[in-house]
């Protein structure tokens, strides 16, 4: 996040940081997708759209054709319930081919169709064009889809996840799908070693989430350790500032974490208990006949399924206006997106149209009660965004993103969705549209060109470009 970067970068906790931020360009805005979970963003990331157009809604959504609640991980106890051999089947193989719309393609896609070579390392989301085989470790050989141990994914040329893939034979981490900072690093370095560096590589730190669930998004700990590590990547060059002159060097957060109320039970906003009087499915038994309504929570923001086709979305809105700490209720509508608040009156509808247009040049109709979304007129028609940055296009990006009767919520800062199971986060959690989620920093070292915007959808055109 920008403020515990520029504090780390400032007194010397992350000189290898400091050094590329002073040495290229810092954006200390960049919008991220929505929800602000990281297979989203990441999505966003390698296929330059929102959900709208790559299909994957969060780290948990229900699937309508196949009627099943997908889950990518969203905590030890929901993954047991769902089913260790499902999820594992999700998150490995069929987020990329099979959830992932073959509408869009990703950075690895239309690099192989140039004859570029790319690579990712610690990433679930890495759909490319070539076949590559995951080797499952033998504990879970009987827990999984995988054919005879083994598993062809479409994936980029060089691929790097955990015990599943490594490009180093003698690297080791006792995470079972991913790597940890120090994995993540040892396979890049091998690269840079072997002088087999492609050019473009993704990789990914993933320990920092972890430490902010539960310390809170202020901690500098978890950023020295993975600049320690950036240092090691560094010194493979005779000088860092020969590293720059190598290559072109982008350190992207892919989201933000709000600190949580310290009274936990009041951060908690429980949706059972909230809408106690429908039949809620159950995630270990799956969808039954008489089920009422899903829940599937990602952290801050929730999406609300209505199964069943007498429940009329205003009833279920009522209640759901009946609790101040829920500050966006969205939903799709025949005319347009639909948004009202529990913590304010009022109702917002928008569409794409002509009416307005927005800071990313983007255009909209809107009517009624825009502060809702704390949205900014300007002089000739213009729209800024405050407390939610992009909202429009986001909001749009996740009601479209898969079908179904649904209902976006989304909490306030210092609060967090619960259904059943759902991990509790102490420290800070995300997955909402406020701006504490919402904008995470950029460094680009090593080139003076710079993406359209400050989005993260804009990365994919300018990481393209660049390889030209």
């Amino acid at each position: 996040m920008p403020e515990p970067l520029e504090v780390a970068a400032q007194t010397g906790y992350a000189p290898a940081l400091q050094f590329l931020m002073e040495n290229g360009r810092y954006y200390p805005n960049m919008v991220n997708s929505f929800p602000t979970m990281s297979v989203t963003i990441d999505s966003s990331l390698l296929t330059g759209s929102y959900p709208d157009q790559h299909h994957i809604p969060g780290l948990t959504w229900f699937d309508q054709g196949e009627k099943e609640i997908v889950n990518y991980g969203t905590g030890f106890t929901e993954t047991l319930k769902l089913g260790l051999r499902r999820s594992i089947h999700n998150m490995l193989y069929r987020l990329n081919n099979e959830h992932m719309s073959n509408e869009v393609t990703t950075i690895y896609e239309a690099l192989a169709k140039k004859g570029t070579s790319s690579a990712s390392i610690n990433s679930f989301v890495y759909r490319g064009n070539t076949p590559q085989k995951l080797n499952v470790p033998r504990l879970f050989k009987s827990l999984t889809h995988f054919q005879d141990g083994q598993w062809t994914t479409e994936a980029p040329p060089v691929l790097s996840l955990g015990a599943f893939q490594k490009i180093s034979p003698w690297n080791f981490t006792f995470q079972i799908a991913a790597g940890n900072y120090k994995f993540t690093a040892r396979e890049l370095r091998r690269l840079i070693r072997k002088n087999k560096l492609p050019m473009f590589t993704l990789c990914i730190f993933q320990d920092l989430d972890l430490r902010i669930h539960f310390k809170g998004p202020m901690d500098l700990k978890g950023i020295r350790k993975i600049d320690k590590q950036i240092q090691k990547i560094l010194h493979m060059y005779p000088s860092w500032e020969e590293a720059v002159r190598q290559n072109t060097w982008l350190i992207i957060g892919d989201n933000g974490q709000a600190p949580m109320h310290k009274n936990h039970s009041k951060a908690v906003i429980d949706l059972r208990k909230r809408l106690k009087k429908y039949r809620v499915t159950k995630i270990q038994r799956g969808l039954r006949p008489k089920d009422q309504l899903v829940f599937c929570v990602n952290q801050r923001m929730a999406y609300i399924y209505l199964v069943d086709e007498t429940i009329t979305f205003q009833e279920i809105i009522t209640e759901l206006k009946k609790d101040k700490r829920i500050d966006i209720i969205a939903w799709k509508g025949n005319a347009g997106i639909n948004i009202v608040s529990g913590s304010k009156e009022g109702h917002f509808r928008f569409e794409p149209g002509h009416e307005l247009i927005d800071c990313y040049n983007q255009s909209w109709n809107i009517e009624g009660d825009h502060e809702l979304l704390d949205l900014q007129m300007t002089e000739n028609n213009q729209m800024a965004y405050g407390d939610y940055p992009d909202a429009l296009a986001r909001l749009y990006g996740a009601l479209h993103s898969h079908e179904g009767r649904f209902l976006v919520v989304n909490a306030k800062p210092g609060f967090d969705f619960k259904a059943q199971s759902t991990p509790p986060h102490f420290g800070a959690a995300h997955g909402s549209l406020h701006k504490q989620e919402s904008l995470v920093p950029l460094i680009i070292t090593g080139t003076e060109e710079k993406p359209t915007y400050p989005r993260i959808i804009d990365l994919k055109e300018f990481i393209v470009r660049m390889t030209d």
